[in-house]
């Protein structure tokens, strides 16, 4: 007989602050504000309603910048973004996101809620303020 488990929600874990830039800012634009708010990921912003969001994690610009010896003031985000980007709904079970997450090779994912960005969540959130939550 299987034990009923609490939902956790992604809206219950993920973290509201997301830092926004746009396309065009450079790396290191894109560097100084990740070294200021401690952040791994920052999502780009839609450049108009048909759009999609992106988003640039410190390990593409490990891989496409620095280890490809590129100067950083020279190469703007949207030469590295992902996009388009999967994205959670926040009333979606934590369970299934790390499904999701697993299935995709995702690390971490924009929160979408009627089109807009609500919050961003990772394995690490899902983990430590979810499953760990009452431990």
């Amino acid at each position: 007989m299987s034990e009923h488990r609490e939902t956790i929600t992604v809206a219950e874990v993920m973290k509201r602050n997301v830092d926004m830039v746009d396309g065009l800012t450079t790396v290191a634009d894109a560097l100084s504000r990740m070294k200021h708010v401690e952040t791994k990921t920052l999502v780009v912003d839609k450049r108009h309603p048909g759009d999609e969001y992106g988003v640039v994690l410190i390990s593409d610009i490990a891989r496409q910048v620095l280890a490809q010896d590129r100067a950083p003031e020279r190469v703007n985000v949207y030469e590295i973004m992902s996009k388009p980007v999967l994205s959670v709904a926040p009333g979606m079970d934590i369970r299934y996101a790390a499904r999701l997450f697993d299935k995709f090779g995702l690390s971490r994912a924009p929160v979408v809620e009627n089109g807009e960005i609500v919050g961003i969540v990772s394995y690490t959130d899902m983990v430590l303020r979810g499953l760990c939550r009452d431990l």
